[in-house]
């Protein structure tokens, strides 16, 4: 499940609101899946690439609010990197069915620094059969979804 760039993860970028909600809402969806569906054996990854070129993209660095904030940035952390080397590491994050994949592989200590304390968490607060057990109880009583009314 492609999910949020490492940058989101760990820094929300300015003048963009809505999009780094969506991206650190998809990491939280792939978060919550992996712990809901671990009881069958399902794995659930995200993908986290670093700034490449798209459209969107183009339009920032086009755009003198995206120059003024991007300050010249083509180096270091804001390197682009190219499509394909994107693609390839996902490929290769899927087959070896990697929980989290980042593109670079040389960004991946910082993407992982966020969530370092999650495996701890994942084991204190959410033992044996808890989330299946939760679920199960969701679901004859409807709890998930009357909250959301």
């Amino acid at each position: 499940m492609p999910a949020s760039d490492r940058w989101q993860r760990s820094s929300h970028s300015p003048l963009n609101g809505p999009y780094v909600a969506s991206k650190a809402g998809v990491w939280a969806l792939a978060d919550a899946t992996r712990l809901e569906l671990r009881h069958h054996g399902v794995d659930v990854g995200s993908a986290h690439p670093t700034f490449f070129e798209t459209p969107m993209m183009d339009d920032v660095h086009a755009d003198p609010a995206g120059r003024r904030l991007w300050g010249g940035n083509t180096s270091g952390l804001w390197k682009m990197i190219p499509l394909d080397e994107v693609v390839a590491t996902i490929v290769d994050g899927i087959e070896r069915r990697k929980p989290l994949i980042v593109a670079p592989k040389s960004n991946s200590l910082f993407a992982r620094i966020p969530g370092l304390i999650r495996p701890i968490v994942d084991r204190i607060g959410f033992r044996g059969n808890t989330i299946p057990d939760a679920a199960a109880l969701a679901s004859e009583t409807g709890w998930i979804s009357s909250r959301h009314d």
